[in-house]
């Protein structure tokens, strides 16, 4: 026989359980829009350019239905421990991943502008090879977030490093560029929006995993270095 108790109980991780999914639906049309917003970059195409705006609206509105979601919890639940720390790690991982959805577009707006000139692309493959890093760790980072992986999560966060020297050097060859033929300064200065807009996707995908690890620890890493990170991860395996 099912008590009241219990029936209250099995009712609450289900929405729980739904507010995680409708996280990962976000996640999935952010994964879209970063895709889009890259292809759109590299192939200058415009069309698609527009879907990533376009697509940026669902993505809105999915943040205000999670938000909504999360504050009738907290007021008709009032979780406590555990279950509160989901529900507080998921509205912060929902902005990350908003943000996200605008840098996308920020790129996808480069590409339109991009598509209307003579493009410097010599650089394309450094900023394609970038991009596919930072989608590989927003796929990790979520990937994290679903099974509540915290040492997947840290694995992400570390590869941050190597996407600020993969930032540091496109932009240092545009500055190059720009300065053997000033007449592309214009077009160059596109390129490192979008470089600029890569770079801060990837830490976005670096604070979902500091959240993830939020969640499993209840420990607040967002201002620690990597390196104290790393040892909450492994103390927390030793447990």
């Amino acid at each position: 026989m099912v008590t009241n108790s219990q029936h209250i109980s099995q009712q609450f991780e289900k929405e729980l359980e739904d507010i995680r999914s409708l996280v990962l639906a976000m996640g999935g049309l952010v994964e879209q829009q970063v895709n889009n917003a890259q292809e759109a970059l590299m192939t200058a195409d415009s069309e698609l350019a527009r879907s990533v705006i376009s697509l940026d609206e669902d993505v809105n509105e999915l943040e205000v239905t999670i938000d909504e979601e999360c504050i009738q919890i907290i007021a008709l639940r009032q979780p406590t421990a555990g279950d509160l720390r989901l529900v507080a790690g998921i509205l912060k991982t929902i902005t990350d991943l908003e943000r996200i959805g605008d840098e996308s577009v920020s790129i996808a707006r480069m590409a339109m502008n991009l598509s209307e000139k003579d493009r410097p692309k010599k650089n394309y493959r450094e900023l394609l090879s970038m991009g596919n890093h930072v989608q590989g760790m927003l796929r990790d980072a979520l990937d994290a977030f679903a099974r509540l992986d915290i040492k997947q999560a840290i694995r992400v966060a570390q590869e941050d490093r190597e996407i600020d020297g993969e930032y540091e050097g496109i932009i240092r060859q545009l500055i190059t560029y720009m300065m053997e033929d000033p007449r592309t300064v214009t077009k160059a200065i596109d390129m490192m929006w979008s470089a600029r807009s890569f770079e801060r996707i990837a830490d976005h995908a670096c604070n979902i995993c500091e959240h993830v690890i939020y969640l499993v620890e209840g420990k607040d890493v967002r201002h620690l270095s990597l390196e104290k990170m790393e040892k909450v991860v492994k103390k927390a395996g030793k447990k």
